[in-house]
């Protein structure tokens, strides 16, 4: 039996070479990269693993950042990702750091904030910091073990965004130098949960047939995504404004992730905040309106990284290649639901597994069957067999007196202009005719391409309904009803019903 289907849409993922290359071009990895390698047993550290003061000068200038407003605050964030995916190693002072670590995990999220002062953390809290064993993995590892060395930054990033924005630190140390978590007014989970939905949303939108694709998405489409309820008509002034609220976020944490290289991002032009106009969920706007309130793409690194942590949580979140070594019968019943170029590129992978011969005999044999799904099977299965090409005409020959495969066969041969095929008996054509509707139904087909083909049948065959109903296919009656609600011949249609009674109550 096949196995269930997914919930998501199969992903088209780069090689896990060419990923592995965006991930170390990515500008906060990269940074991250050459502090790794800049640090030695001088460096000095806070309790927390941050930089002290006077060594963000230095780092910055390793990073070309001297004389960038934000190169302090830039290295500190370099140097934080460093620090949590093992390319650094810190020789922890011989001092109580939870506060002051969790202090930094806060703090590392306020890029425009800078680091955390030496007064705050304890001048006499220091250590040293040297190249971590997983610098190692950059030149020396393998594709995916830089991909996971990446996962590891991105999950440093995504709690960095996750976390609080203050303009100062100071507000939220208590009087012994902990942290005031009430003066931050700041729930994590649900902070965490509101960001891992939104990017939910955007991988959805792009790899759903008709999304956006590679095509950017505009920020209030995303952050209406995630606060507008499905069933609710005009939003409320309240859903309106939440929506409002949600952009705003969503531009500082895109503005936050766009240097690991999960996200494009156009941010959201900043004239607009001085400007009081209706929000721009409800404005009717053109295309250059709607991008300055900001546009957001996942990267192709993006759709890899957003896809493994779906698969972390046990969401199934399919890939192309994914059924290259499962059975025949389990492609075709997965290739009904996916967009016409995931199908065929699924297709080539799995045939790229398997000689010609073989692979057409599993597709025959896996197209027949009296199932629900069978009909779309063998559609799919004559679709699979036009990219095998002539090797598989032997094998397809073999089945023309099969009463189930027979038309199949016949219709992929004479598209291929094979000679010498025998013609189909009466019986077959009908069987066929039933075949290829109950199929087209089942994939949810364009309703003009439908009528048309059953006018189409129809008109080819005179008394077509007086030997339709006849035809022993599990499908026959529901097929009927079908034909006589799209028929655009009121006549023809009730001849249609009619042949549909007969059908059901010969069984």
């Amino acid at each position: 039996m096949p196995e269930d289907r997914p919930t998501l849409p199969p992903v088209r993922l780069h090689s896990d070479a060419e990923l592995a290359r965006a991930a170390l071009g990515a500008p906060l990895l990269a940074r991250a990269v050459r502090l790794a390698r800049w640090a030695g047993p001088g460096t000095r550290v806070g309790a927390g693993g941050e930089l002290v003061d006077e060594q963000l000068p230095d780092a910055a200038a390793v990073l070309d950042l001297a004389g960038d407003a934000e190169g302090v605050a830039s290295a500190s964030e370099a140097w934080r990702v460093a620090v949590d995916t093992g390319l650094v190693e810190v020789e922890d002072p011989d001092a109580d750091a939870d506060d002051a670590a969790a202090l930094g995990a806060v703090a590392g999220a306020d890029v425009a904030g800078g680091a955390v002062t030496g007064d705050v953390m304890g001048d006499g809290a220091m250590g040293g910091a040297v190249a971590g064993a997983n610098l190692a993995l950059v030149t020396g590892g393998s594709p995916l073990d830089v991909l996971g060395l990446w996962l590891d930054a991105l999950d440093v990033v995504l709690a960095d965004a996750s976390a609080p924005f203050f303009d100062d630190i100071s507000d939220v140390v208590g009087e012994e130098g902990g942290i005031d978590f009430e003066a931050l007014d700041w729930d994590p989970e649900a902070e965490a949960e509101f960001l891992e939905g939104v990017l939910a949303n955007l991988y959805l939108l792009t790899v759903s047939e008709g999304g956006a694709g590679d095509q950017p998405v505009p920020l209030p489409v995303l952050a209406a995504s995630v606060i507008v309820p499905e069933d609710m008509g005009d939003p409320t002034d309240d859903v309106l404004e939440q929506v409002s609220e949600a952009m705003m976020r969503l531009d500082d944490q895109f503005r936050l992730l766009e240097p690991i290289g999960l996200v494009e991002y156009r941010p959201v032009d900043e004239a607009l905040m001085a400007e009081e106009t209706e929000d721009a969920a409800t404005e009717t706007l053109d295309d250059e309106d709607v991008s300055r309130y900001g546009m957001v793409r996942l990267t192709p690194l993006g759709l890899y990284g957003i896809r493994a942590r779906m698969l972390e949580a046990g969401v199934d979140a399919p890939a192309v290649g994914d059924l290259a070594d499962k059975g025949a019968e389990v492609l075709l019943d997965r290739l009904t639901h996916f967009p016409e170029p995931v199908a065929r590129a699924e297709t080539e992978q799995w045939l790229a597994r398997r000689a010609p011969a073989d692979a057409a005999r599993e597709l025959l044999a896996a197209a027949r069957g009296a199932d629900s799904g069978a009909p779309l099977r063998r559609l799919q299965c004559q679709q699979a067999l036009t990219l095998v090409g002539g090797h598989a005409e032997p094998e397809v020959r073999g089945v023309l007196d099969d009463a189930e495969l027979g038309g199949l066969a016949r219709v992929w041969l004479a598209e291929r202009g094979a000679s010498d095929v025998p013609p189909p008996p009466e019986s077959m054509i009908f069987w066929l005719a039933i075949d290829t509707i109950a199929a087209q139904l089942d994939a949810d087909g364009e309703v003009e391409e439908l009528q048309g083909l059953v006018e189409g049948l129809v008109g080819q065959h005179s008394g077509f309904f007086d030997a339709a109903w006849r035809v022993a296919h599990p499908r026959t009656a529901d097929v009927l009803e079908a034909m006589g609600r799209l028929h655009g011949d009121k006549l023809v249609a009730k001849e249609a019903r009619k042949a549909a009674f007969k059908s059901r109550s010969s069984r």
